[in-house]
């Protein structure tokens, strides 16, 4: 099979940038179909190519680290698609703790629409030299939540509500795809209950030890310095 005559050069930088967008989408929604079958991998991206007749200059332009490229690509579509479903509620009608329930379920919701695809992409984070990049979008999809729950916290709180959140988001995504939907509320009741007392939380106490280390961590791979 022979390459796909590459597109046209975009006239402009606006124009440029709407052309990767594209081509993001479409090697994305493709790389779902196929990561099943081919788990998240250089081969499922390959496949994904050959499918939409993509040369190889274009995904390496579009996508220069591959498939973590599109992880992160999937990652940010799922947020998406969780902000959309919590248009249906009024952040500022619900307590914190109601706030942060229903965006975690929200989150959670929109991996588990691409359930195949997502067991597939969570082994593939799970990698040793994935780590850095599994972090970094489950604290961009923390931030996320945490703005749309209106916090506005420039201190160190910032970082520690953000760093609990990660771990809430991994371990309720986890339980929601070995145990079913009502396993993953009831961990996420049980985390609210025992993990946050939210309302305090909100008034801003001080983490855990441990939390606080995470939150150092997640804030030099976000930020570049330390929390």
């Amino acid at each position: 099979m022979t390459d796909a005559v590459p597109a046209a050069a975009p006239a402009n930088d606006l124009d440029a940038s709407d052309w990767v967008a594209a081509q993001e989408a479409r090697l994305l929604d493709a790389a779902v179909s196929l990561a099943p079958r081919y788990g998240w991998s250089g081969l499922m991206l390959k496949a994904a190519a050959r499918r939409l007749g993509v040369s190889d200059a274009d995904v390496s332009l579009v996508l220069p680290q591959g498939p973590r490229d599109l992880a992160a690509l999937m990652s940010r579509r799922h947020d998406g698609a969780a902000l959309r479903a919590l248009e249906a509620f009024d952040p500022q009608a619900l307590k914190v703790r109601e706030r942060i329930r229903q965006a975690v379920l929200a989150r959670v919701e929109a991996a588990v629409a691409d359930e195949p695809a997502t067991r597939r992409w969570s082994g593939f984070l799970a990698l040793p030299g994935n780590i850095p990049l599994a972090l970094r979008l489950v604290w961009e999809s923390a931030d996320l939540l945490w703005r749309w729950a209106g916090d506005t916290a420039t201190d160190e709180n910032h970082y520690s509500k953000r760093a609990i959140l990660s771990e809430i988001l991994i371990t309720t995504l986890a339980i929601r795809l070995s145990g079913g939907a009502n396993a993953a509320a009831a961990h996420l009741d049980g985390r609210i209950a025992a993990v946050m007392a939210f309302e305090t939380w909100k008034a801003g106490v001080r983490p855990l030890d441990g939390a606080r280390r995470l939150a150092s961590a997640l804030g030099r791979l976000r930020y570049g310095r330390a929390a």
